[in-house]
């Protein structure tokens, strides 16, 4: 069984390796975001980033630091005949890194150039269902990243940076080629073309 946890920077290209992945290799794909718009939307809160990282917070505190890729992988044990592999995107704590890795997987961290990564987010903002979220300034869009890469709060709190310290595989993703960079990234993940 062969496990990635995938993290890194809002509008890097994270769903689009899980999305590679669960196409052309036969993974089960989980965005542990989905689940917390899921319960923000549940518990009738607007899914945008400060509540997302409010949920996950209160869901480590009462549940465990990685609680929700504990959660992603029982998902995958009901349906491991079908799959070839897991992959859970988006990794935000360092708990959740070290859970991956506990399991044999390998957590890769996949970032661009800021202002094109902006430019992919608000482009493609009311397409994804994310408007709330990603409907922002350059200059909010940075300080999201900011208040998520560094923690302010108790050990429940985001805190990327530990993950990319912990992270076994980089990805850049600065171009325009989506399939181009799917294609690399499939390369770098040890898979063949």
């Amino acid at each position: 069984m062969k496990i990635f946890g995938i993290s890194g920077t809002n509008g890097a290209g994270k769903d689009s390796v899980g999305h590679m992945l669960a196409d052309r290799h036969g993974f089960l794909f989980i965005t542990v975001t989905d689940m917390f718009r899921e319960e923000a939307r549940r518990t009738g809160r607007e899914p945008t980033r400060e509540t997302l990282a409010d949920v996950s917070a209160q869901w480590r505190r009462e549940r465990g630091l990685a609680a929700v890729m504990e959660i992603a992988l029982e998902r995958f044990g009901h349906e491991l005949e079908k799959y070839k592999g897991l992959v859970i995107s988006s990794l935000r704590h360092p708990a959740e890194a070290d859970y991956i890795r506990e399991h044999g997987g390998k957590v890769v961290w996949i970032d661009a150039d800021p202002k094109i990564r902006y430019q992919r987010v608000t482009a493609n903002a009311h397409a994804r269902g994310r408007a709330a979220e990603d409907d922002k300034t350059y200059e909010e869009f940075l300080a999201d990243q900011e208040r998520e890469m560094k923690p302010s709060g108790d050990a429940a709190t985001l805190n990327m940076s530990a993950v990319k310290e912990r992270a076994d595989i980089f990805l850049t993703n600065n171009g325009n080629d989506i399939e181009a960079f799917k294609d690399e990234a499939e390369k770098v993940l040890g898979f063949s073309a």
